[in-house]
């Protein structure tokens, strides 16, 4: 029995507990008491449970992946999965189960080897489409210049080649060779004058050759340049060419800085370069002797005389000698008209001139003016071949025509060019100064 006083509570398990109200203790319905309650199910799995870390080690490691493979039909399943090594055995326990050949088709030959086989059909024939397949050619962007192996004149307008005449050749050389006679006989001065003209003019020539198949050559500045070196060359020696050729290019690189119209500047430098090179500088050769620093006593002008007369005698010979005996051209693609006869009688009359002329004068001896006329009789074909070369190139005839019978001043002294830097340096290699 209870009393008044008394309350009684049914708990979960439907067991009725009565408080009276000096009980200090506090019920919540529905709780049970910590202490009884208890978990049938434990926590940890005794199994899994790892030794305590004071305990001495077993040496055991658990496995990470199983060996054994799954039975299936997919031909990756025979090789091993990934296994925890525990042991020596395990690093070649599946050394030899791989087998290469299950990366190629269903046809392999019996005879292979695991690690060879036939690739699929359809693989073979995917790369045998990319070894047929043609490499394709670079493409070359083409350059706006011309090529050297076609014609670099097709299209231009050139000159007309002159009627020629024997006679009349040999009437304006014969007037020619007495102006020029009497200026050498005028003295040193009248020579440098008449030396300046002609290489003023020639260089004319040749820059309106170049400008009359398009290039842009600077000539006014060509000629120039051509003038200043052969004054300069006169008052200071060998020391102006270097001077003159730097200012020369100089002043080029401005004319084509401040040109109106847009040109190739290499075609017109080069161009412009070129005639200063060939009559600037070789030309120049006439005004070195017979300038007072190189000889003394006036020889130098007797040098020039003789370079002078060698060529005239050299060009004679070789035009009527090789008119009356010359059947095979020297060089066919150069100069047809120039034959291997008319440079042997060229040659001969050389050498006549100088052992029986050049000796009259002084200081030339018999074997000086042998020896010099053997050399010229060399080079001053040369020289013609030269000439003829750029007329080739440039698609001209003749590069001037105010010569009867001759063409142009430069027609005549290509020659000459090169026999006056040769005669200057022999000079100086015989002693003849």
């Amino acid at each position: 029995m209870r009393s008044d006083d008394e309350a009684s509570f049914v708990d979960s398990t439907g067991e009725e507990t009565v408080v009276s109200p000096t009980d200090s203790r506090v019920i919540i319905t529905g709780a049970e008491i910590a202490a009884e309650a208890v978990d049938e199910t434990p926590l940890i799995d005794p199994t899994t449970l790892l030794p305590h870390w004071t305990d001495a080690p077993t040496g055991q490691v658990p496995i990470v992946v199983a060996r054994e493979a799954a039975e299936s039909g997919d031909p990756w399943s025979a090789i091993p999965a990934p296994a925890w090594r525990e042991g020596e055995v395990d690093w070649v326990a599946h050394e030899d189960q791989f087998d290469a050949s299950i990366l190629a088709g269903d046809d392999r030959e019996d005879t292979a080897r695991p690690w060879e086989f036939t690739l699929p059909d359809d693989v073979v024939a995917e790369e045998a489409v990319l070894e047929e397949a043609p490499r394709p050619e670079p493409h070359r962007i083409q350059r706006t210049r011309r090529s050297i192996t076609s014609n670099p004149l097709a299209g231009r307008a050139v000159r007309q080649s002159i009627d020629r005449s024997v006679s009349r050749a040999t009437m304006t050389g014969v007037l020619l060779a007495a102006v020029v006679l009497l200026v050498f006989i005028a003295g040193a001065l009248p020579v440098a004058v008449l030396v300046l003209a002609a290489l003023g003019l020639a260089s004319a020539e040749a820059y309106a050759g170049f400008r009359a198949v398009g290039a842009h050559p600077a000539s006014v500045l060509g000629i120039v340049a051509v003038l200043t070196l052969s004054v300069a060359v006169y008052n200071k020696g060998l020391i102006a060419y270097g001077a003159v050729s730097v200012l020369l290019l100089l002043f080029g690189f401005i004319w084509y800085l401040k040109a109106e119209t847009a040109v190739d500047v290499l075609d017109g430098i080069g161009a412009t370069l070129f005639v200063y090179a060939w009559i600037g500088v070789l030309g120049s050769y006439a005004l070195l002797m017979i300038s007072p620093q190189s000889f003394s006593n006036g020889h130098g002008l007797t040098y020039l005389f003789g370079a002078v007369v060698l060529t005239v005698a050299n060009d004679v010979g070789a035009l009527f000698i090789g008119r009356r005996f010359g059947k095979h051209p020297l060089n066919a693609k150069l100069s047809p008209n120039k034959t291997r006869g008319g440079t042997i009688g060229g040659t001969i009359v050389t050498l006549l001139v100088g052992v029986a002329l050049l000796p009259l004068m002084s200081p030339w001896t018999r074997t000086s003016g042998l020896e010099v006329a053997a050399v010229l009789s060399v080079v001053v074909p040369f020289g013609d071949l030269f000439e003829s070369m750029v007329k080739r190139t440039l698609g001209l005839k003749d590069l001037g025509h105010w010569l009867p019978g001759h063409g142009g001043l430069l027609d005549r002294v290509d020659g000459l060019l090169f026999a006056l830097p040769t005669m200057y340096y022999l000079t100086h290699v015989l002693k003849l100064g």
